[in-house]
């Protein structure tokens, strides 16, 4: 029977110059889960300690991720990191003098949208006073615009226009460039002012009389718009340009510095000295030899090593520590997982329960969605997303599941004789296979009650059938938490309680009394009073025996009073229990007959509707599918956790979470 893998603890003493090769080599090996030191100030680094610790690759790659967001460029994903190698010295060179160019883009990007804001601004606040007839010294009451008029030296117009800055624009008003329009905000003016006498600029005299904004300077802030627009244009296309030409550089740089940068995160809260790095965690036992090895050809034998099994380790020796739990399976197995360790992880050196949780929802799953045409579907989507031709992200990783489901689900569908509902297209089938056995019969398994008395009697043994699944369900989580108290060295409680051997005694043997008095007719004898009467005794009074046989005192902690209400309380429970976790294997049964009225009522549905018949079986089934498929699932997994984990997962381990590089 498989159990949890095997786990050592790791002791290494590494030299400071070999630190970041070996901690790339664990995060690329992603087997390696760094011992818990938090409880312990005094091994925490001096650098972490301060707060000083500095990660300089964690800046580069941060302006990195901001410079591919600025270009656009697809962003890099696991397979790129799993590839790559952490940043050395050419790749921060390299990076410095990408961001240095990319830096010098983003400012001309921004003050060349700004100019053209500017731009756009003045002139639309120009045009709109263009046929306004009032004097040209009323325009100095523009909410944005205060206008200057003139003209000074062209020669000097270059260095006028760079002193104003942003502050105002100049646009030239002819081709000489010797008469000018500036135009600046209300807060800027005083300072263009400053600005123009310096360079000599003498202003019109505009005619009193003269109405409107002048030609000359709405054509000046065209031209002006038109050379704002160009730099723009021609920025983003240098923009396309860097980004094309420097994608893949960027990505590998990015990959390199997501590497480095988690590195130097790890190093520092390492415990050190001024020369050498201490390092301890747990790995897989079976792992633990070849990845040594390779550390010491790595470090050209510059590293000590010290191995430990888990309980020479005083911290998990005093219970302070808990193993880390690792469970090691196939894809199929392996797809149901994260399903046990949603609820909780298993107890290290305890039985691992993710074999007998993929076959019981496998077969609960098929039992409740019984449907060959929609089990193909499931199957279908399985495939798909195992070979990546659908993909959902972290969701192909449980394509095994889709195909576990789809078979389960086409098993019973071939059994009931349904194929989307539609009872005909595997009749031949189903004759061709009840005919080996007897007479020919079609479906093989019928669920719809037709009113005969053939039919509900199939029904009910339908019924007893699902509530006998769930005496196996329920009896192996027994037979998980005995052996599993055994293995952990807690032999009162894999003997007596609820869920130790003494209930799982009064349970079988309870059952197989109700089976042997339905098909004997015998009734309930002495040796039954007997069995069952010491079983439920013992059950009862479970926590005072455990007391004896730990030998702690008193047994009777609060008294013997307390001990008969607390032992009628546990025997109410057992009974309630046992009762309720058989019984509610019933539903099994209900959702696998209503899925097949379900399928009856579509093809109804679609029969109804004449021409419309396809649309009709077509919506019908999607909407089983996806919706009845769901359901399906939250009450196998409501199951699986409250009438299967709840025998054995009296205490939850902690799962084993090893550094790995990630994005």
């Amino acid at each position: 029977m498989a159990r949890t893998t095997p786990m050592n603890l790791v002791e290494l003493m590494i030299m400071k110059n070999d630190i970041r090769p070996v901690l790339e080599f664990l995060g690329k090996k992603g087997n390696f889960q760094f011992q818990n030191h938090k409880s312990d100030s005094s091994k925490v680094s001096d650098a972490s300690r301060s707060g000083e610790a500095k990660n300089p690759e964690r800046d580069l790659f941060v302006r990195l991720q901001d410079a591919r967001s600025f270009l656009n460029v697809e962003d890099i994903d696991a397979a790129l990191i799993a590839s790559s190698k952490q940043a050395g010295e050419n790749e921060i060179t390299l990076a410095e003098k990408f961001l240095s160019n990319v830096e010098e883009l983003k400012k001309r990007q921004v003050v060349a949208s700004d100019e053209l804001k500017r731009v756009k601004e003045s002139k639309e606040e120009a045009e709109s006073f263009k046929n306004l007839k009032v004097p040209f010294s009323e325009l100095d009451h523009l909410s944005f615009l205060s206008l200057k008029i003139g003209k000074i030296d062209p020669e000097k117009f270059d260095e006028i226009d760079a002193a104003v800055g942003n502050r105002a624009i100049i646009v030239p008003l002819g081709d000489d460039k010797s008469k000018i329009m500036a135009a600046s905000s209300k807060k800027a003016r005083f300072s263009l002012d400053t600005e123009l006498k310096k360079f000599g600029f003498v202003p019109f005299e505009i005619p009193s009389d003269f109405k409107g904004v002048p030609d000359e300077v709405l054509a000046g802030l065209e031209s002006k718009l038109a050379d704002s627009q160009k730099a723009v244009e021609y920025i983003e296309e240098e923009k396309r340009n860097l980004a094309q030409t420097h994608a893949e550089s960027l990505r590998t740089l990015l990959a390199s510095f997501a590497i480095a940068a988690q590195i130097v995160d790890v190093q520092n809260n390492l415990e050190s000295t001024s020369l050498v790095y201490r390092i301890t965690g747990w790995i897989p036992s079976d792992s633990c030899h070849s990845m040594m090895k390779e550390m010491d050809k790595l470090t050209e034998g510059r590293i000590a090593i010290r191995v430990y099994n888990p309980f020479e380790v005083p911290s998990v020796i005093n219970g302070t520590e808990q193993v880390p739990v690792r469970l090691k399976h196939g894809k199929l197995v392996g797809a149901f997982e994260r399903m046990i360790f949603s609820y909780g992880s298993p107890v290290y050196g305890a039985i691992d329960p993710t074999p007998f949780v993929a076959l019981f929802f496998t077969i609960l799953f098929g039992i409740m969605f019984g449907d060959a045409g929609q089990g193909f579907i499931f199957l279908l989507m399985g495939l798909l997303m195992g070979f990546k031709v659908i993909k959902v992200g972290g969701w192909n990783k449980f394509a095994p599941i889709f195909m576990a489901i789809g078979t389960s689900s086409m098993i019973m569908g071939l059994l009931t004789g349904e194929f989307f509902g539609n009872e005909e297209v595997l009749r031949p089938l189903s004759l061709a296979i009840t005919g080996l056995f007897g007479e020919p019969h079609a479906p093989i398994l019928h669920l719809m009650p037709d009113g005969s008395a053939h039919s509900i009697k199939t029904m009910f043994m339908f019924f007893g059938a699902t509530v006998g699944v769930g005496f196996i369900i329920n009896s192996v989580g027994l037979v998980l938490n005995i052996i599993n108290n055994i293995i952990l060295h807690k032999v009162p409680k894999a003997l007596f309680g609820k869920n130790g051997l003494s209930g799982a005694v009064f349970f079988w043997y309870v059952v197989v009394m109700v089976i042997r008095i339905v098909l004997s007719g015998h009734s309930v004898d002495l040796t039954d009073g007997i069995v069952i009467g010491v079983t439920l005794f013992v059950t009862m009074f479970s926590e005072p025996i455990h007391r004896i046989m730990e030998h702690e005192k008193p047994v009777l902690e609060n008294g013997l009073f307390a001990a008969v209400i607390e032992g009628v309380v546990e025997l109410l429970e057992t009974l309630i229990s046992y009762m309720s976790n058989s019984i509610s294997f019933i539903r099994v049964g209900a959702f696998g007959l209503a899925h097949a009225v379900l399928g009856f009522i579509i093809l109804t549905l679609s029969e109804m509707a004449g021409p419309a018949y396809l649309g009709v079986m077509l919506v019908g089934n999607a909407i089983v599918v996806v919706l009845e498929g769901m359901i399906v699932a939250i009450q196998v997994i409501r199951l699986q956790y409250y009438e299967f984990f709840s025998k054995f997962f009296n205490e939850t381990g902690r799962e084993f979470k090893p550094f790995s590089f990630d994005y």
